[in-house]
């Protein structure tokens, strides 16, 4: 895979002027919220993902096997709404509108049959998710239908980059800076209504990939380690894709804003 200089987790413009906002804290504040939420089932809310240290389950994760191992009513519950919708936006994006049910269900038998097999190396959540992708893989084979899976193979992705170059000067200055913008006056809280809208067209029309990685780091809140073991895709690839499926959102908010 080609190395691209400018992917990164967060990528900077180049001038000291203030650069479009960054649209990953956005989506994980929760300016999705509403949108995202209108495809789960009803009665199914979002949580906060809890951010596990690396290469090891949290202690609650362990405690929450126990008691559904157990047959704890409630645990199940606990399990299902808060990570229902999480999968049901990922499978949509892995299988589309017309399989993400589907997926989601077999998972979720996948998951129950399998519990007792669970050996905490990951997250529990991360656990989850990667059974869906495999699931999701299953699905697109036994449909006979085409799930970009491409993608999570490391290949050249070529040069795209994040602003257009023609923007900045000789010496790296912005010849059109964009204007800064906050959310925290009334205007701006009445504006996040409408870039949370925006914010949901676009991560819709992004490439698989890219909505895929933007998914699962910024909505979802999953650590870069556990993107890459959900995904099957190398820290470069995931890099890279984060990296362009951010700079896309910023783009459409920066001509949100433009707009007035």
């Amino acid at each position: 895979m080609s190395h691209d200089p400018s992917a990164s987790d967060g990528a900077a413009a180049p001038s000291a002027q203030r650069a479009p906002a960054d649209p990953g804290p956005l989506l994980a504040a929760g300016a999705l919220d509403g949108a995202a939420s209108s495809a789960a089932p009803a009665g199914t809310a979002t949580v906060a993902p809890a951010v596990s240290p690396a290469g090891a389950a949290p202690a609650d994760d362990a405690a929450l096997v126990r008691r559904l191992l157990a047959g704890d009513e409630q645990a199940f519950e606990q399990l299902v709404t808060g990570l229902h919708t999480p999968m049901l936006r990922l499978a949509r994006t892995l299988a589309g509108p017309a399989g993400a049910q589907d997926v989601v269900q077999e998972t979720w038998a996948a998951v129950f049959d399998g519990l007792v097999r669970f050996e905490g190396r990951s997250s529990l959540k991360t656990w989850v998710f990667r059974i869906l992708t495999n699931r999701a893989r299953t699905w697109g084979t036994r449909e006979k239908r085409t799930v970009a899976v491409s993608w999570m193979e490391d290949g050249d992705l070529g040069s795209e980059p994040a602003v257009d170059p023609a923007r900045f000067d000789g010496i790296g200055d912005w010849v059109n800076p964009p204007a800064p913008w906050t959310e925290q006056s009334p205007e701006g809280l009445l504006l996040r209504k409408e870039i949370g809208a925006v914010l949901q067209r676009e991560l819709e029309a992004l490439a698989p990939g890219q909505r895929a990685v933007v998914q699962l780091r910024d909505v979802e809140g999953c650590p870069s380690d556990e993107v890459c073991e959900i995904l099957g895709i190398s820290e470069a690839n995931q890099r890279v894709l984060l990296h362009r499926g951010r700079s896309k959102l910023r783009a459409a908010l920066e001509r949100t804003m433009a707009r007035g």
